[in-house]
């Protein structure tokens, strides 16, 4: 998320002889391509360099300067890695230049400039690329409906993109569909680098969440190499990619149900090169026909992944089990009074055979210290309620799936990120391994 100045990325120039420079400046005013936000410079050589704005000057307009605007001129692209801002850019932060220029363009249209259209800008954004995403609560105040698209270009051209989009509330129509809107520029489609690894997707269709990186840097730590994974959630290959670029999965059995966020899978793992190493199923994973295979299965779904339980547990191996990654939204408001897991009526019902369910917080070479050691990372006793409910539950699962005992093991919650005031998304790895045979 956007919020203020900061240093400037490399950004791309027009280059041309010094004779040139004024009409070059005037036809990218003119076109709305003139980056406003960096200084024109002098290059080694002689020539000017003019910034303009997104990852490139598209192919029409540099055979326009060169065949029409000015015949005879250099006219390349580079690239300038260090841009100076300019004396107006200098002076102001994003946000207050958006204010200033929107300010000026509303007026201009004969609309009276007031202090509820200054309350309805945005302060803050998501940058992506030449794409900028903004937040669903600006631009409310009806008076914007009638002013028309000259209205995102200014916003766009204010903050120094070409396209333009807005999100709004996450559709419950299950498959995580974001509803954006694109405001200015043909499509959605942008990129995404973290980690090294590229994701490509449409913004329009595709979720992305910045706050997730932790996650994403954490399971490329993990230790699976030789190992298959089951990922239930796959959306764009979130945490897919993770495991196996980094991770050195052996096999990933990635799930996913949104038509578009195949689409941008299929690319991803084909660019990053692991795309051999990878099975997309596509459709409901509750219908997955998988069974016994997984050395860990990713359950990668907020508010809750609970449906995709039973699945998990049958997708383990057998013979040896594995580790689930639970992802799951706890709530922790203060002074609620929080029953312990299996308490209520409700949940004893739901474990018809809590005196069968076997669960180890100590086994598996794991001492008492290093239980405690495992738990104060979690600092906060709802998320200890939860991981013991979902442990629970999992070992029931589990008889019930394969028609004997297993153990269960919390080895790890790892707090993601705020989601809401007294809401934390966390992920629960648990192992759980079947009961050697006796007799």
């Amino acid at each position: 998320m956007e919020r203020g100045g900061g240093k400037s990325a490399a950004v791309v120039a027009v280059v041309t002889e010094p004779r040139f420079t004024q009409r070059y400046r005037d036809y990218l005013e003119r076109e709305k391509l003139l980056d406003r936000q960096h200084r024109v410079e002098k290059m080694p050589d002689g020539t000017v360099a003019l910034p303009v704005l997104g990852g490139a000057l598209p192919a029409q307009h540099l055979q326009e300067l060169r065949n029409r605007v000015a015949p005879g001129s250099t006219c390349t692209l580079t690239h300038l890695l260090d841009p100076v801002p300019s004396k107006k850019a200098q002076g102001c932060s994003p946000a207050q230049r958006l204010c200033l220029e929107v300010s000026r363009w509303v007026e201009g249209q004969g609309v009276p400039w007031s202090a509820e259209l200054e309350a309805d800008l945005p302060r803050s954004w998501q940058r992506h690329g030449n794409l900028l995403l903004l937040s669903e609560d600006c631009f409310k105040a009806k008076q914007w409906k009638n002013l028309g698209p000259e209205l995102w270009e200014t916003v766009a051209s204010a903050l120094g993109v070409q396209r333009l989009a807005k999100r709004g509330r996450v559709s419950p129509d299950g498959t995580r569909t974001p509803a954006v809107t694109l405001l200015l520029g043909d499509d959605g489609w942008v990129e995404h680098v973290a980690n090294g690894i590229r994701y490509e997707f449409d913004i329009t269709q595709c979720m992305f969440s910045f706050g997730n990186i932790t996650e994403k840097l954490r399971v490329a730590s993990l230790p699976c190499a030789g190992q298959v994974l089951v990922d239930l959630y796959a959306g764009i290959g979130y945490f897919t990619l993770p495991f196996l670029v980094h991770a050195g999965a052996a096999f990933v059995h990635a799930c996913e149900w949104n038509p578009h966020a195949v689409v941008a899978l299929r690319n991803n793992l084909e660019i990053n090169g692991v795309v051999d190493r990878c099975q997309i199923h596509f459709g409901d994973n509750r219908k997955l026909k998988l069974s016994d295979i997984a050395d860990r299965v990713n359950l990668g779904l907020i508010p809750s992944s609970e449906e995709g339980w039973p699945v998990a547990c049958q997708v383990l191996r057998k013979d040896a089990g594995g580790i689930l990654h639970i992802h799951q939204n706890v709530e922790s408001f203060p002074g609620k009074n929080l029953q312990p897991p299996g308490s209520s009526e409700m949940e004893k019902e739901r474990w018809p055979y809590p005196q069968q369910i076997m669960t180890n917080h100590g086994g598996n070479g794991a001492t008492r210290d290093s239980r405690r050691n495992v738990l104060s990372t979690a600092t906060k006793p709802e998320w200890h309620r939860w991981a013991q409910f979902a442990e629970t539950r999992i070992a029931t699962l589990l008889q019930q799936v394969h028609g004997k005992p297993w153990k269960t093991q919390i080895l790890h919650i790892q707090p993601v990120k705020s989601y809401a005031p007294h809401v934390d998304h966390v992920v629960l790895d648990l192992e759980c391994r079947p009961c050697p045979l006796v007799g």
